[in-house]
């Protein structure tokens, strides 16, 4: 299975890997960006359309937050990068109903997007304790 043996986003041999690349979340999201390509590979109209921009969004809002400095900045990009992974899941669910695509690929598919949908929740908690953290050494040295 694909996310069982993921552990970082490829790079150009020798690159300087990103710090985007560095994160579960986002290799995660990268390797959902191949299912969903292949789900997608026999739909047609706005059930493909949706299911690209939704997977894309994933991983472009996941990279656009680690590259946020401040907490309430990264937590924003997490949290639309969850609800675009919720989305995504039910797109697969929605897939499944219909009979559409592999019954194996829908299921990693959704394994990948529970996957992620608990990162970003994860990440946007850290980032809610750090913007508690941050506030109360404010009002301390204040």
């Amino acid at each position: 299975m694909v996310h069982g043996s993921v552990r970082r986003a490829p790079a150009p041999d020798g690159a300087v890997v990103l710090d985007a690349e560095r994160l579960d979340a986002y290799v995660a999201a990268l390797a959902f960006q191949t299912l969903a390509q292949r789900l997608a590979g026999r739909l047609t109209g706005a059930f493909r359309d949706q299911l690209e921009r939704a997977s894309l969004s994933i991983l472009l809002n996941l990279a656009e937050g680690v590259g946020r400095t401040q907490p309430a900045d990264k937590a924003r990009y997490y949290a639309i990068s969850r609800g675009s992974a919720s989305e995504c899941a039910a797109l697969v669910d929605a897939l499944r109903a219909r009979g559409w695509g592999e019954e194996v690929l829908r299921a990693e598919a959704r394994g990948l997007l529970v996957r992620i949908v608990q990162m970003t929740t994860r990440l946007e908690q850290a980032m809610a304790r750090r913007r508690e953290r941050l506030s109360a050494e404010g009002r301390r040295a204040g």
